[in-house]
């Protein structure tokens, strides 16, 4: 009598057990989803220190970081400061290279945009060296820029863009480095 107690006992708490195991593995988790690279980052998913960064979601979408046209315009102009999708504030010191066809008369234009294309700021790099040439040449800049210009509160982020000086307005001769950035400070209409 007392095994067949012992019997039912240990199968009654194995059927608890395997009931909850059950239940516990049908629970369904909130499902995040995920549309960007920004998104997946502060979702938690891994991100691959690749360049640029990447982030593989939970339903296995891969995402990878915005950081503008840099990669095409290498061969051109590099920047060094400030990198992709950093804060900034005003005013924001510019430094890279660009080679001498880049400038005009020693200074290419640079532009400071919201997240709909409204210049917030313009300014000129300045070359640190001999600019009559094919080769690579250090600049620096430094633009202010207002963010209270910045209408609607939707994004605390813009674009910074350095344009190839072009004295001809041949619009085959335009160029330009865009490359994301954020305003660290609050937006405030």
């Amino acid at each position: 009598m007392k095994k067949t107690i012992f019997i039912l006992v240990i199968v009654a708490l194995l059927g608890l057990g395997y009931w909850i195991y059950v239940k516990d593995t049908e629970r369904e988790e909130p499902q995040v989803t995920v549309t960007s690279f920004e998104e997946c980052a502060n979702a938690g998913f891994p991100i691959m220190e690749s360049y640029p960064r990447q982030c593989r979601d939970s339903e296995g979408n891969l995402f990878v970081e915005n950081f503008g046209n840099e990669i095409e315009k290498m061969d051109f102009i590099r920047l060094t400061s400030p990198r992709p999708n950093e804060e900034i504030t005003s005013p924001v010191k510019i430094t890279g290279e660009a080679r001498g066809t880049w400038f005009f008369e020693a200074n290419f234009p640079i532009v400071v945009v919201d997240w709909d294309g409204l210049i917030i700021g313009e300014g000129y790099a300045t070359s640190l060296g001999e600019w009559m040439t094919t080769d690579f040449v250090p600049f620096e800049a430094e633009v202010e820029f207002d963010i209270s210009q910045i209408r609607g509160n939707y994004s605390n982020r813009g674009a910074l863009i350095l344009q190839k000086a072009n004295p001809s307005d041949i619009s085959e001769n335009d160029d330009a480095l865009e490359i994301p950035i954020m305003f660290k400070d609050e937006v405030e209409i």
